[in-house]
């Protein structure tokens, strides 16, 4: 794809420009005052007495966005409600039997601990691919920060993807962060953020229709792990054809055509804008998606880890197959980062109990505890990150901000890029 000649620079050369003023003020005489004193006092005199119509214009403007914003933290707060009766429901009816109770206890009691500390390594293996990964994008868009600043943000920013609702507050607070370091290249931060999350996507689909692709026949062979896969099947569908639709849209600057007010445009010139330039560096592409699929890999390496740990006759009565286990794992990873439950919490356990349990013939107390234990591992690996948060200050700012002044900061960027097309 071209760049039409233009580099990024110039294809966002407004997007880090700050908004402009409302205008300058004019004070306003009366027909007959004359003197000082009356000059003294129109000084003081508000702009709207000059000019109401304009006035009025703008206090109209201001309700439907004031409205949008209550609308939108009534939207989260109702989110973050249905996120916790969900959890709190799928975690009592995962855990409710004491017959399976007691058998996660035997099998707590009987696993090799070791290869918990090896999963535990395996996730470990996934940040430091991650962070390459980061970094790599970020110098493409040549913005160079300290190795400890660079770690913070990442870790930071891996914190909050987990347990934030809908799994991407984390890239928020991450931008925000970002933008505050790199006040001379806020468009190059924030496309490198975009396109960080869009290569991740883009490597899991690339897993996903391989492993499904080798072992479709026993995903499907049952009617539990059947009504998984097509709900697994429809939201990677979904993701093809989201991924090619902004393709074609950014190769044809086909967005131009789009009303300003079409939902998700400023999203697009984003996308957009960092197809462009990544697609100029191949290489480093090339070596992000690379990371990408090491970082997904060795995500299911720790959940393989933990089935290892329990891995007893009673529990894999045929043992552990990894590339059947692994092709369980795209399923579980999907559905569970949908905004359903909190970090997938009860829903996890509940996928992996019907896929291990039809597939890998795995007991279903054993598989409800490789979901637990597995998420226990990623809670322990991030939680650096909210440690970081806390100590952590951006370049010029002397106090924590609050995560809507940061979604504010970052839509008005995204804003900006979309008014410089």
């Amino acid at each position: 794809m071209a760049w039409n000649d233009r580099s990024a620079h110039d294809w966002l050369s407004h997007a880090g420009c700050e908004m402009a003023g409302t205008g300058s003020s004019i004070p306003v005489s009366g027909r007959h005052a004359t003197g000082a004193a009356h000059t003294h006092v129109a000084a003081k005199l508000p702009d709207c007495m000059g000019a109401q119509s304009a006035c009025i214009s703008r206090r109209n403007h201001a309700v439907p966005h004031n409205l949008e914003r209550t609308l939108q933290r009534m939207k989260k707060i109702l989110l973050t409600l249905f996120q916790i009766a969900v959890t709190v429901g799928m975690l009592i009816w995962v855990f409710h039997d004491p017959n399976q109770r007691a058998k996660m206890a035997e099998a707590l009691r009987t696993a090799d601990y070791r290869w918990v500390g090896a999963g535990i390594l395996a996730y470990v293996l996934v940040e430091i691919f991650a962070a390459f990964r980061w970094q790599i994008l970020l110098r493409v868009q040549k913005i160079r920060l300290s190795f400890s600043r660079v770690a913070g943000l990442f870790l930071i920013g891996m914190f909050y993807n987990q347990f934030l609702p809908g799994g991407t507050g984390g890239d928020i607070i991450k931008s925000y962060l970002l933008l505050k370091e790199t006040a001379d290249k806020k468009a190059g931060a924030l496309l490198a953020v975009v396109f960080d999350r869009l290569i991740g996507l883009v490597a899991l689909v690339a897993i996903t229709v391989t492993l499904v692709s080798l072992r479709f026949d026993i995903l499907s062979q049952s009617p539990e792990t059947r009504r998984l896969l097509w709900i697994l099947l429809f939201l990677l569908s979904s993701s093809i054809t989201a991924l090619l639709t902004s393709f074609i849209i950014s190769g044809f600057n086909l967005f131009h055509w789009l009303p300003h007010k079409f939902p998700g445009r400023e999203k697009l010139i984003e996308v957009s804008a960092a197809y462009h330039l990544y697609a100029r560096h191949w290489v480093a592409t090339f070596l992000a998606f690379g990371a990408s699929l090491g970082a997904h890999l060795a995500t299911f390496t720790t959940f393989l880890c933990v089935a290892y740990a329990f891995n007893v006759p009673s529990a894999f009565p045929e043992g552990v197959k990894v590339i059947d286990f692994f092709a369980v794992l795209p399923i579980e990873r999907t559905i569970t980062a949908l905004p359903i439950s909190f970090a997938g919490l009860g829903l996890r356990e509940q996928i992996l109990q019907v896929m291990l349990h039809n597939v890998c013939h795995a007991s279903v107390a054993v598989s409800k505890l490789i979901g637990t234990m597995g998420f226990l591992i990623i809670f322990l690996c991030c939680v650096p990150g909210g440690i970081v948060y806390f100590f952590y200050k951006p370049s010029g700012e002397i106090r924590h901000v609050r995560m809507r002044e940061m979604e504010t900061e970052v839509a008005t960027l995204e804003h900006e890029i979309g008014r410089s097309e």
